[in-house]
């Protein structure tokens, strides 16, 4: 049976994984750690480790099932900057980074108005535009060092084919280099002196190419096995059900960040100073978006401690009123100017009541998310949180809406594939209702705790 390879690489982990094109399901996963390391000249990737992991995973893993075509995606808030060779003309930015902000009202005078990009101003790296312009600024011989610019699912293509390119996706996830409105990249890639350096825009199905012959013989995969031009990860989690459900609907795609996205939604004003934004869909289409960093926030609230959700845990957090109040992760997400604390006795480490409570609150700012964005119709929840009892329960009363857990742990494995053809499955489980003691319960809990949050930021 051949398999489709999809590289994997998200913000905390990178992921090699065989997808059977007939089910969708994961048949072989490998992963490695994303490791930041500290620079000079600044943080960056382990772009080298990966590449080393890569082409021994596939290797490893054709010889399981033969490789029939290659898909990528990647985290956002990420590119390239290529020489004339080819090679790195410097190592890529973490986008935690907080160089960006050095220079943030210089920066801020070129960038194009959120109208025009739906790119809110972020912190940090969080704008590929303010990287870019902070890189140049920090290192004035590096723009023109930079003969082409690609973003980071198209990087990993390139070392696989040699061919350069852009997607739509990962240049329309708060960029600010490219235009909504105009569907073509925005008057800030001329102001940074990109035009002739930006590589081509193209579909993230797009065929880019073959493998390199070298990769090929490594590797073992036939030498025209082809090579996908590649996806942004949330974009990825969202493909599968644009190709499968009605609108409207939302999506909440869970994993380090999670990002909420409404199809067919009612009418909003987006605020670009709670983390709403616009995202540019696999079909080219704007999505009206929101994130926070969930993952993130849920190692710190257990510090690794763990635990377990049970129906013992989450009554006593109803019962005694116990609330994490946001956030964990502060300059991100709807409240991104809150100090979080405790409301009522602070749960235990590693106790079924402060793992509860951690679910309750992750849902209860997805569904804060769903609000700002105007999502209607049912919820698919696909990624970890997915499994989230309490996750799920809350978000159920907090949204309102139908709430359906999606097939699997990670619906980006599966979108990326679904670039080399097929067609998805309408798949996922639909919570049964909640009885309506429970509900009210739930609601009461979810009013007390939005009304604590607008009260004292």
């Amino acid at each position: 049976m051949s398999a489709i390879a999809v590289i994997d690489i998200g913000k905390t982990n990178a992921k090699l994984a065989l997808v059977d094109p007939e089910s969708l399901d994961e048949i072989a996963v490998l992963t490695r750690p994303n490791t930041v390391r500290p620079g000079p000249p600044w943080p960056h990737f382990d772009t080298e480790g990966h590449w080393r992991f890569l082409p021994d995973g596939l290797r490893a893993l054709n010889a399981q099932h033969p490789v029939s075509a290659i898909s990528i995606t990647t985290h956002g808030a990420c590119a390239a900057l290529l020489d004339e060779q080819g090679n790195l003309a410097a190592p890529i930015l973490d986008y935690e980074h907080d160089g960006p902000d050095t220079c943030r009202r210089a920066y801020d005078a070129l960038r194009p108005p959120f109208a025009q990009t739906g790119s809110p101003s972020l912190g940090a790296g969080l704008n590929l535009g303010a990287q870019i312009f902070w890189q140049f600024r920090e290192v004035p011989e590096l723009a023109a060092r930079v003969a082409h610019v690609v973003t980071y699912p198209q990087y990993w293509a390139f070392r696989l084919t040699g061919e350069r390119a852009c997607d739509v996706t990962s240049l329309g996830c708060h960029t600010d280099l490219w235009d909504m409105s105009r569907g073509q990249p925005s008057d800030l890639v001329a102001r940074l002196g990109l035009t002739q350096k930006l590589a081509k825009v193209r579909k993230p199905g797009d065929v880019l190419g073959h493998l390199h012959p070298a990769i090929a013989a490594h590797t073992g995969l036939a030498p025209d096995t082809p090579v996908v031009c590649g996806i942004h990860d949330s974009n990825a989690s969202l493909l599968p059900h644009l190709l499968t459900q009605n609108a409207p609907f939302g999506v909440i795609s869970t994993g380090t960040w999670v990002v909420a996205m409404a199809i067919g939604g009612a009418p909003v004003a987006l605020d670009e100073g709670r983390d709403l934004l616009v995202n540019i869909n696999a079909l080219g289409a704007p999505v009206p978006s929101a994130r926070f960093m969930g993952g993130r926030e849920y190692d710190l609230a257990l510090q690794g401690a763990g635990g377990t959700v049970t129906s013992e845990g989450m009554a006593q957090v109803l019962q005694q009123d116990i609330m994490l109040l946001p956030c964990l992760a502060p300059g991100s997400g709807p409240f991104p100017d809150h100090a979080s604390r405790w409301h009522g006795p602070e749960p235990t480490l590693g106790s079924d009541t402060r793992v509860a409570a951690l679910g309750f609150y992750l849902a209860l700012v997805s569904a804060e998310c769903l609000r700002l964005i105007g999502q209607r119709g049912p919820v698919i929840v696909e990624g970890p949180f997915g499994k989230n009892r309490a996750f799920l329960t809350m978000l159920q009363a907090a949204s309102g809406a139908e709430v359906i857990r999606a097939k699997g742990l990670t619906g980006t494995s599966q979108g990326a594939a679904l670039l080399c053809g097929g067609q998805p499955a309408r798949v996922g489980e639909t919570l049964a209702p909640l009885d309506r003691t429970t509900l009210g319960q739930l609601e009461g809990y979810a009013s007390r705790w939005l009304q604590m949050v607008r009260q004292h930021p």
